[in-house]
C-alpha cells in the first residue's frame, strides 16, 4: 500500500518552486455516453429478456382453418454491477509540512481523473472485445460483432462478409448490410446507422469520407452519396480508448442495444485514521457496460 510522505515528494517541503505539473492535464470529451445508451440501476445484477414477433403469414386457404403462430422467448442478457475504487494515503507530517496547499486539491482532481479514465476503459473494451477470439460473449453465446448470431430463424451476421479497412465502398456496404437487417423471425427492420466510430488513426479517413462534396479518393465528378443521403446523421466519433487503429464501427438506432447502467454515483470521501495521523482519500462508483441487441453495432476488424 502506498503511501505519501515526507520523502516521496520534498521538493514540496521548501519554498521556491515556480511550477507544479504532470497530473492535472485537460481531458477529452467522454466517449461512452455517445457510443451507449445510459440508465440506471437499483440492483445488484439487471437482465434484459428477448422475445421475438411473429413469422410470415401463410396463404389461408378457401374454408380452411388459419395458422397460428407463437412468439419465442430468446436470450438472456445480464448487466452485473461492479464497484471500481481508488485512493490515496497522506501523513500528517507530510500534510503540516507541505508548503504548497494546493496540491491537496489537485490530487483531489487527479483522483476524479483516474476514476474517468477507468470508466472510459471499461466502456471501451466492449468494443475492442467485440470480435471473435476476444473471449468476451453476450447473451447469444457468441462476441459482439460476428457473423453466427443465432436466431429463430437462423444466424444471423452484423460482420462486414469481407474484412476491409475503413474506405468509401467497405462503410457503403455495411450500411446496405444495415438496412437489410432483420428481427429475430427473419422480418426486416428499419434499422438505420446513426454514428461511424473509429480510433484517433482512422479520425481523417472517416472525415473525408464522410464530408467531402464529391467521391472520395477518386478523379470521378460524382457525388458524395454518404453524404448526399444524409446518412450517419451523428459524424464521427474518433475514441481515444480504442485499441485498434484498423477496427470500425457504425452505430446503429436499435433499441436496447449498447447499454450502460449507473449503479452508484462517483462519491469521493475522506478520513483521518486515529491511530497513525494519517488522511485517506477514496473514490468509489459502480456501474455496468454491455449490450442485449447485437443489432446497435456493425463493424469490421480491418483488412
Amino acid at each position: 500500500m502506498g503511501v505519501i510522505n515526507t520523502g516521496t515528494h520534498p521538493k514540496l517541503l521548501w519554498p521556491g518552486l515556480q511550477a507544479i505539473w504532470g497530473n492535472m492535464y485537460k481531458d477529452q470529451p467522454e466517449g461512452h455516453t455517445s457510443v451507449f445508451d445510459m440508465g440506471t440501476s437499483d440492483k445488484a445484477y439487471e437482465e434484459d429478456q428477448e422475445l421475438s414477433g411473429f413469422g410470415l403469414a401463410p396463404v389461408k386457404s378457401e374454408g380452411g382453418s388459419i395458422s397460428y403462430d407463437t412468439t419465442v422467448n430468446g436470450y438472456v442478457t445480464r448487466y452485473t454491477n461492479v464497484t471500481y475504487g481508488l485512493g490515496f494515503i497522506v501523513t500528517q507530517e507530510a500534510v503540516e509540512d507541505n508548503q504548497y496547499k494546493a496540491q491537496a486539491e489537485k490530487r483531489v482532481r487527479a483522483l476524479r481523473r483516474s476514476m474517468r479514465h477507468t470508466k472510459e476503459t471499461v466502456a471501451a473494451n466492449v468494443i475492442n472485445r467485440a470480435f471473435a477470439g476476444s473471449g468476451q460473449v453476450g447473451g447469444d453465446g457468441v462476441a459482439l460483432v460476428a457473423n453466427n448470431h443465432p436466431t429463430a430463424s437462423g444466424t444471423q451476421s452484423n460482420l462486414l462478409a469481407v474484412a476491409a479497412d475503413l474506405s468509401e465502398a467497405s462503410l457503403e456496404d455495411i450500411l446496405i448490410q444495415i438496412r437489410l437487417a432483420t428481427d429475430a423471425r427473419g422480418l426486416r427492420i428499419a434499422l438505420q446507422g446513426r454514428k461511424l466510430i473509429v480510433a484517433p488513426q482512422n479520425e481523417f479517413n472517416a472525415t473525408r469520407i464522410l464530408k467531402s462534396m464529391l467521391q472520395n479518393d477518386t478523379a470521378n465528378n460524382a457525388i458524395n452519396a454518404l453524404r448526399a443521403s444524409g446518412m450517419l446523421p451523428d459524424g464521427v466519433l474518433a475514441w481515444s480508448f480504442l485499441t485498434d487503429p484498423d477496427a470500425w464501427f457504425v452505430k446503429t438506432d436499435a433499441p436496447d442495444g449498447l447499454k450502460g447502467l449507473n449503479r452508484r454515483p462517483l462519491a469521493l470521501e475522506k478520513d483521518g485514521d486515529f491511530e497513525t495521523g494519517n488522511f485517506k482519500h477514496k473514490a468509489t462508483e459502480r456501474y455496468a457496460f454491455g449490450w442485449s441487441d447485437w443489432r446497435a453495432v456493425f463493424g469490421s476488424p480491418g483488412a
